[in-house]
């Protein structure tokens, strides 16, 4: 196929999530006013209570099973590796161009998390559909392309409902609001980790600490593995288990198992369940299966996700087009990093796992691989950033810009991808 025609099915995908961004922006308009600031607000927690865990789990369900997931083992490596890669350029982003504090996670988590989840479902049934797509038959295309782009959205949307979440949230929180002062990734950061610690070991309750220290010791008669028994030894010795089992209940204390189980990180682990345990497989899914009108009522509410998070990038879209006190220098980072970069280094990641022969010889595989490296950032950060009413407005304008250019940047990579597997 010719460059021309491989450009021309790059560029409908794009061209249809642009048209669903656009009509956000419209919606979001003053004068038309329906998507304010509070129906974005209330949408975004259907996006995140509703929608998302509705799509991942039905996906995988009707596209994953055990063989599949078998075969597809490298996915996960790869985009655990765009997270990695992504954080560690956004952190010498936030180095050079001297990022305030509290936008550390937003820079270092739009630099991180790519729009693994819709782009991919939008992008490669259209590549499939069309009649000079370079991956064959459209049927097997599809199908096949379906269980890839579901598996990347659920494994996406675990790791930023984690890992980026968890950043934005760390990075936005204020020292005076939280006993335990958190820094994200500042030089001095083991030094404050541990500072951090023992101001949250001063909030304990007195007679609690108290309690425990001056509880006895029981040592019995035999004391030789004291070193004779010196009490200083032995005091030592429970001091530091003291401070161990202290220090042991801050951590538990700062772990947030809600995030960590967020809605799609159930979703995905229920969606791979019934896709690879064969009896409720055929229970649920398929028009024959007794209890197919669960996995249909979830299929449909998991339809609404898509056009439901491009319509609220495109409204957020609005605040960035005024003023912000986001630096140049920072918005231009960040397209250099997704959009330069990444692909650039995606393009070597994979060469390297086809070489050892990591990934088979599927072209269509190897294409989504490599167009996890080249997506814009992920919608979800702007959903983020507004469920913490912080950073909304730095987040509107690095999207503006991210989906701006990603209409060009991520046609001519994915053009260049498909002559490059073909």
């Amino acid at each position: 196929m010719g460059f021309l025609d491989l450009f021309i099915v790059a560029l409908i995908p794009i061209l249809k999530t642009l048209i669903i961004t656009a009509v956000g922006l419209f919606l979001a308009v003053e004068k038309v006013n329906i998507l304010n600031d509070t129906a974005r607000h209330h949408f975004n927690n259907l996006v995140f209570f509703v929608f998302t865990p509705a799509l991942v789990a039905s996906s995988l369900a009707n596209t994953i099973t055990m063989t599949s997931l078998i075969q597809l083992w490298f996915m996960p490596v790869n985009i655990l590796l765009t997270f990695m890669i992504g954080s560690a350029l956004g952190w010498i982003l936030v180095k050079i161009t001297k990022t305030p504090q509290h936008l550390h996670g937003l820079v270092i988590g739009s630099c991180a998390a790519g729009n693994l989840g819709n782009l991919l479902l939008i992008i490669i049934p259209a590549v499939c559909d069309e009649a000079n797509s370079p991956f064959g038959d459209s049927s097997n295309c599809s199908t096949n392309g379906q269980a890839y782009a579901s598996l990347s959205m659920a494994i996406g949307a675990v790791f930023i409902w984690t890992y980026v979440y968890n950043i934005i949230r760390r990075c936005a929180m204020r020292s005076t609001d939280s006993t335990l002062s958190i820094r994200c990734f500042s030089e001095n950061s083991t030094m404050m980790f541990q500072n951090g610690l023992s101001e949250a070991l001063l909030s304990f309750k007195d007679e609690e600490i108290h309690q425990v220290e001056d509880q006895p010791v029981h040592l019995g008669k035999d004391t030789s593995v004291y070193d004779g028994g010196h009490e200083d030894d032995v005091d030592d010795k429970v001091a530091f288990v003291v401070k161990v089992k202290q220090q042991f209940k801050v951590l538990l204390a700062s772990l947030n198992l809600k995030i960590l189980f967020a809605p799609s990180t159930i979703a995905t682990i229920v969606g791979l369940l019934i896709g690879v345990a064969s009896p409720l497989r055929k229970v649920l899914v398929g028009q024959s299966a007794p209890l197919h009108v669960i996995y249909t009522s979830a299929a449909m509410l998991g339809d609404a996700t898509i056009p439901s998070m491009t319509l609220i990038v495109g409204a957020n879209l609005l605040k960035g087009l005024k003023k912000s006190g986001l630096g140049v220098w920072i918005i231009v980072g960040v397209q250099v990093v997704r959009f330069i970069a990444m692909p650039l280094l995606g393009i070597l990641v994979v060469k390297f796992a086809k070489n050892f022969g990591l990934v088979g010889s599927d072209s269509l595989y190897q294409f989504v691989l490599l167009l996890q490296y080249a997506l814009p950032s992920a919608m979800a950060i702007g959903t983020i950033t507004q469920l913490f009413e912080a950073g909304e407005s730095e987040c509107s304008v690095i999207m503006l810009w991210n989906y701006a250019i990603a209409s060009l940047a991520l046609t001519l990579w994915s053009t260049y991808y498909m002559w490059l597997v073909s």
